[in-house]
């Protein structure tokens, strides 16, 4: 597959590490002289030097060619107009656009990106989509990551083992056996910096983060077994209320019982918090205050939100919220170097917008029936949901004689409305929804399992 990505930022470069490793033929265009060797020397793509919405920059990016086309610069208008360009010009088949502005993804203009005024085929809302994992995260204490699966009826938790998990040091074979109705199933371990796909006679350690995909009424349980059971906090302080905060803000508005607290340094945009937000005390301070933390009410708070736009006002205020003995603290940070400080400051939750960013991309790029896509660790493993076909080899045969490399782990089943927790003997029928956990080098493999033919020639 040919690939044009407008913008070589953090974005684009994500985006282009997945596709290359993955054999596709990738583009790059940017306007920094800097940002496109930078790209080239440390990834097997080609780059461009120029603006990525003029036609005579995508001709030499090869957009005559090109299957898809990525606009993720930091203009919201380079991103539309170089999508409408390859559309208009080029008829590039798929048009994909990062669109930060709100202004223009109010309903009153839901049309602005309809075919025939401006053709984009997917548009990414990285506020949308933090604050939309930000909540999942609140909403399921003990687990540092949630993504649904399957319209919400399987999640996909990421889970850190401590030490008075009670399944610690036990095989995970053993595990199916304790439980066999908890309808849950660990698909990757990262141990040591290494993440991989655990077999039967693997066990969990002390220190150990896991990733889970479980029936939707068995989260709970499932955090308790692993030893993660925790209360739901009602009392938050949130630093930062900007596009993220408010988005965030509003839906804890509409839960019962939350109560939010905001604290934003900039005057104007504290001014329009407090007016888009209808029960959520907004004060204008500094995240570093103390007093100010105090004043918000830090010390009777079961929950740190730490959303400002300065990743080490965030990591700081964060650890300040934690000290003062909030339970939970999520932290939204860019700056990968700071995951160091984790740990020492006992933050709980890490959110990187890119990563979230990536994952969204990724279930419009890959190529088959895939549904949904969440990226594990930045991309060392996705996991997918997928529609399976009659032609896919993995239809027709139990599992356990289905020729799948190393890396791959299927997890759940959905059927005719029904959820199924496959052993080796399941049979995978044409129409299944398939929710598999991958390490990156099995990715490919995974789309040819979901492939529909004319993708692959």
């Amino acid at each position: 597959m040919k690939v044009i990505i407008c913008g070589a930022g953090r974005v684009g470069h994500g985006i282009a590490s997945q596709l290359s490793a993955e054999n596709n033929e990738v583009t790059v265009i940017d306007l920094s002289p800097r940002l496109v060797q930078r790209i080239s020397t440390d990834l097997d793509v080609r780059g461009v030097v120029g603006h990525g919405s003029h036609p005579d920059v995508l001709v030499k990016a090869g957009v005559q060619d090109a299957d898809m086309i990525i606009a993720a610069t930091q203009l919201d208008e380079v991103n539309m107009v170089a999508c409408q360009v390859a559309h208009s010009l080029f008829n590039v088949s798929v048009k994909i656009a990062r669109v930060r502005a709100q202004a223009y993804l109010d309903k009153a203009w839901q049309d602005l990106f309809a075919n025939k005024n401006m053709p984009i085929d997917v548009i990414i809302s990285p506020e949308i989509e933090v604050a939309r994992t930000i909540l999942q995260r609140i909403t399921t204490p003990g687990a540092f990551m949630t993504v649904p699966f399957v319209g919400g009826r399987i999640k996909l938790l990421g889970v850190r083992i401590l030490e008075d998990c009670p399944v610690t040091n036990t095989a995970l074979s053993q595990l199916t056996e304790l439980f066999p109705d908890l309808h849950a199933m660990i698909t990757g371990i990262k141990r040591e910096g290494r993440l991989f796909v655990p077999k039967g006679t693997d066990q969990v350690l002390i220190g150990d983060e896991v990733y889970v995909i479980a029936h939707a009424e068995r989260v709970a349980r499932t955090l308790d077994i692993l030893g993660r059971k925790e209360e739901r906090g009602r009392k938050i302080i949130m630093v930062g209320a900007g596009n993220i905060g408010i988005h965030v803000a509003e839906q804890l508005e509409a839960v019962p019982g939350m109560r939010v607290r905001a604290i934003e340094a900039n005057t104007k945009q504290a001014e329009r918090a407090s007016i888009a937000l209808k029960r959520t005390v907004v004060l204008n301070g500094d995240g570093l205050d103390y007093d100010t933390m105090v004043e918000a009410g830090v010390e009777e708070a079961d929950i740190a939100l730490t959303l400002s736009n300065d990743d080490r006002v965030n990591v700081l205020s964060a650890g300040f919220a934690k000290a003062a003995g909030v339970r939970r603290a999520l932290c939204l940070v860019n700056d990968r170097t700071l995951e160091r400080l984790k740990e020492p400051l006992g933050i709980d939750v890490y959110i990187d917008p890119l990563e979230t960013t990536i994952s969204t991309i990724l279930q419009h790029v890959r190529r088959g029936r895939i549904i949904s896509v969440q990226t594990i660790e930045d991309g060392e493993a996705e996991v997918i949901e997928a529609v399976a076909l009659a032609t896919s080899g993995l239809v027709g045969r139990p599992l356990r004689d289905v020729d799948m490399r190393d890396g791959i782990r299927v997890a759940a089943i959905e059927r005719d409305q029904q959820l199924l927790f496959p052993d080796g003997d399941f049979v995978v029928k044409a129409g299944d929804h398939v929710v598999l956990f991958a390490e990156r080098a099995a990715v490919p493999n995974v789309e040819k399992m979901f492939r529909v033919s004319h993708d692959y020639v």
